[in-house]
């Protein structure tokens, strides 16, 4: 299995939703036998351009480790998905399971 980060940013209207969107994606990894090594909720922050008139969205951040017919079937969620405006998943060498520095700024704060 590879290691993988995937970055999320999801429609304001459906923050109160992304507990649910987070929950169902960690059990489709999971049910495949993956494994979620970090999992952050940035909250909402300003865009640096608005995506179809919206000025702010939600934030999400994971670091997973699964096969690449469970990557295929999240890609393909996250397309179809309405609430989630933009993805992006990269491909790590290995496992990231510290925090990241938007979570460390957030707690200083």
């Amino acid at each position: 299995m590879r290691h993988y980060e995937i970055a999320l940013i999801v429609h304001p209207d459906q923050s109160n939703q992304v507990d649910v969107m987070m929950d169902k994606y960690k059990e489709d990894i999971e049910s495949s036998g993956g494994k979620v090594h970090r999992q952050e909720d940035w909250g909402r922050k300003h865009l640096a351009y608005p995506i179809k008139k919206i000025y702010k969205a939600h934030y999400l951040l994971m670091n997973i480790e699964c096969d690449q017919d469970t990557l295929d079937k999240l890609n393909y969620n996250f397309r179809f998905n309405d609430a989630i405006l933009r993805n992006l998943i990269v491909s790590r060498k290995k496992a990231i399971t510290e925090e990241s520095i938007m979570m460390i700024n957030k707690d200083k704060d």
